[in-house]
């Protein structure tokens, strides 16, 4: 008995070690943690416009925006990604250095194909919602694009990161329906989630 039990634990182990081999696991929570905060002071940023210019999402939806609050809005939306991208690269270039594996090689590759085609597709529909000043649906679909993206992507990485996208999907798809708390809905999506799950894989593969 005790034989079978030592293959069965050689086998698992086999497969563990072909799993890891084809999977990208240098992701670092703290990149997550990173994109999280990083969400917090963008939308930090865009209550402090909105209150300073008496603006009310919650009521008007965004329909009566101007040029120059969309065209603010959108600024902050990009610094948001970039410092959330710029973190991700740095804390997951470190994670693997040290331990010893390659920062880009073909596992890299799928994984960030499959990440951005979602993430792209995504964006573009957002921008095609503003250009028609349907606003109040952008922040739901970036929710429910990303969710996407991260569970396409999960395939290729952490299985953990799949939880993350079905929990923005949902939230995207139940801010679809309360339009009128999308701008929350975009905060605890990309706020308040990113940290929770950058803390859970931190304290899970990396401590």
């Amino acid at each position: 008995m005790s034989q079978e039990q030592d293959q069965l634990a050689t086998l698992h182990e086999i497969r563990n070690i072909m799993d890891r081999s084809s999977r990208f696991i240098s992701l670092s929570g703290l990149s997550g943690i990173a994109a999280g905060f990083s969400a917090f002071i963008g939308a930090a940023i865009i209550k402090w416009y909105l209150v300073t210019h008496e603006i009310d999402y919650s009521q008007t939806l965004g329909q009566n925006f101007t040029r120059e609050t969309i065209l603010f809005l959108i600024s902050v939306l990009v610094l948001v990604f970039i410092l959330a991208l710029s973190s991700a690269t740095y804390f997951t270039a470190r994670n693997a250095k040290r331990n010893n594996h390659r920062i880009w090689d073909s596992k890299t590759e799928r994984m960030l194909v499959n990440l951005f085609i979602p993430l792209a597709a995504g964006g573009i529909f957002s921008a095609v919602l503003i250009y028609h000043n349907l606003l109040f649906l952008v922040a739901p679909v970036m929710l429910i694009f990303y969710g996407c993206a991260l569970l396409n992507a999960s395939k290729y990485t952490l299985g953990d990161i799949r939880y993350l996208g079905i929990l923005e999907i949902i939230l995207g798809l139940l801010a679809s329906f309360f339009v009128s708390y999308g701008l929350i809905a975009w905060t605890v999506g990309f706020g308040l989630l990113h940290v929770v799950y950058g803390a859970l894989v931190y304290f899970k593969y990396e401590r």
